[in-house]
């Protein structure tokens, strides 16, 4: 089993609660109140330990709120190195309206870094050992649209694979950094990379194989939410439909994904079987209310309703 260690530049306090209804000006009494530590990186590492693997998580954390990060991660039992910030760790928020089914997740901007601070943050990096580094989920304010593209350059020289999940600005420099072993952007991501709208299953077949056939990336995994997902690799691309389940939360879906999909691949799985892994994944993580993620249960009875291929 190969180790991974995964990068969150912006990580959060993830909060969910339920309530019977949404009213505006009301207070509005919750029940089911539940703290786990979040963002991309953080997401995937507890998935993918939940799994039987070993991840390091680096992140930045700072302010009142960052002690509690720690903690809460510290009580995932996850291998941390905290990389120390000035301002406050972000806390974001998912409520769950009992009456309608419907969930409202706030998400914050997230504290801006300084240059010292992304800077010591690289040269951090630059010095982990570990077989593949996931960098996931979105950039704070401050830090350099090119930052995982950074990254990337410091540490593929030395044999570790990189996977990116990320949007924007940021998921286009990652890209065209190159030599990926996986990029995994969501239909809408994808739009934004390519600047333009695609419509059908061909357009964004096309964009996923293009982005495999100039070596930016081994695997592109394209998540489609309840339509399924697309794998472009050198031998074409493939497509799984969604599972029918009944979704109960949407937080950490696309983050189990690639967590279940890059332990597969660490396992020694093919990478059509690890696509049918990631997939049953990002499924188990709906299926239970605010931010428990995947389990490995719920993935292993899921993977045997994921279409063969």
């Amino acid at each position: 089993m190969k180790d991974i260690a995964t990068l969150t530049m912006n990580p959060t306090i993830d909060v969910s609660y339920d309530i019977a209804r949404m009213r505006h000006t009301h207070k509005m009494r919750t029940e089911n109140e539940w703290y786990a530590p979040g963002g991309g990186g953080i997401n995937v590492a507890r998935v993918f330990t939940r799994l039987g693997g070993n991840a390091r998580c680096y992140y930045l954390s700072g302010g009142a709120t960052g002690p509690a990060l720690d903690g809460l991660i510290d009580s995932h039992e996850l291998v941390r190195t905290r990389i120390p910030i000035t301002g406050p760790t972000r806390i974001a928020s998912a409520v769950l309206e009992r009456e309608t089914g419907k969930e409202y997740r706030f998400t914050p901007q997230g504290p801006t870094i300084s240059a010292r601070e992304w800077s010591e943050c690289l040269e951090l990096i630059a010095q982990s050992d570990c077989d593949t580094m996931v960098l996931s989920g979105s950039l704070p304010p401050g830090v350099p649209d090119d930052f995982y593209a950074r990254v990337t350059r410091l540490l593929r020289p030395r044999g570790i694979e990189i996977v990116l999940d990320s949007s924007g600005a940021a998921l286009m420099h990652g890209i065209d950094a190159g030599s990926l072993l996986l990029v995994k952007p969501s239909q809408g991501e994808l739009q934004q990379y390519t600047g333009r709208k695609l419509v059908t299953r061909d357009e964004i077949e096309d964009v996923a194989m293009d982005i495999v056939q100039t070596g930016k990336a081994r695997l592109v995994a394209v998540t489609l939410g309840d339509e399924g997902a697309i794998l472009a690799r050198a031998e074409g691309p493939v497509f799984l439909p969604a599972l029918r389940i009944e979704a109960a939360s949407a937080v950490g879906a696309g983050d189990s994904f690639v967590a279940g999909m890059i332990f597969a691949l660490n396992t020694g799985m093919s990478e059509l079987e690890a696509f049918r892994f990631g997939v049953a994944s990002g499924s188990a993580a709906v299926l239970r209310a605010g931010t428990g993620l995947a389990y490995p249960s719920d993935i292993e009875r899921l993977l045997k309703q994921v279409q063969p291929l």
